[in-house]
């Protein structure tokens, strides 16, 4: 596979072999060459689960330096006004359903009101799959659509779910950010994570861990200090 100049030297400046715990990782990630763009950098876990088994990690977290992301966000209510005046790039309800109905889904996150969900679960086949579906269990499904709207938009909200292969990948903020400050944002993240192990998982949850940016190698994170998790 080719490799850019960048990513190649950027591999030559850290041992692949080598675990660092998270503070350190974050100054190895930040000593790479920098692409033209600000980078997103992402935390990566592979989880020790049955894959065999009915298991669903998800969740949400709040990260405390922020995302670094620009969110865009749907509001599905009757209530369109109050939704745009709280932020929401899209609101609505019928004519929302219909826009996506026609392949329309350019928005990061989706809120819905509880009365709105009726007529939400129509398209749960379009924004399932695509991770966009509103839930409660991560606070996207609420009559509270202010909080939710500013929450997700001025805050470090982001999502997690484990994938089939038992990985999860979550944003953890940019490149341009301090090395403390993504260091905390990570810490976060592993913490967060960790809670939502489930009941019937007695193997250790967090096998491995790693962090890249969209132009970098990885930086593989200690994960022994989780190991009676």
């Amino acid at each position: 596979m080719f490799r850019s100049k960048r990513y190649s030297t950027a591999r030559g400046q850290s041992d692949p072999l080598k675990t660092y715990p998270v503070a350190e990782a974050t100054k190895v990630l930040a000593g790479f060459p920098k692409a033209k763009f600000d980078e997103t950098v992402e935390l990566a876990l592979n989880l020790g689960v049955d894959l065999k088994a009915n298991v669903s990690v998800r969740g949400v977290i709040n990260l405390p330096k922020g995302s670094g992301k620009k969110v865009r966000v749907a509001v599905f209510t009757s209530d369109v006004d109050a939704a745009k005046a709280a932020g929401a790039d899209e609101a609505g309800l019928a004519d929302l359903i219909a826009k996506i109905e026609g392949g329309w889904t350019e928005f990061d996150v989706a809120v819905a009101t509880n009365a709105a969900m009726k007529e939400v679960r129509k398209i749960a086949k379009i924004l399932g799959p695509k991770g966009l579906m509103p839930n409660p269990k991560s606070g996207t499904v609420t009559d509270n659509v202010e909080a939710a709207v500013k929450a997700i938009k001025l805050g470090g909200r982001v999502e997690f779910k484990m994938d089939k292969t038992g990985n999860i990948n979550v944003i953890v903020g940019k490149r341009s950010f301090k090395s403390e400050d993504l260091a905390e944002n990570i810490n976060t993240a592993i913490a967060e994570i960790a809670k939502a192990k489930p009941a019937e998982v007695k193997m250790r949850f967090i096998k491995s861990m790693c962090i890249s940016s969209s132009m970098s190698p990885s930086v593989k994170i200690d994960s022994s200090v989780y190991a009676s998790l």
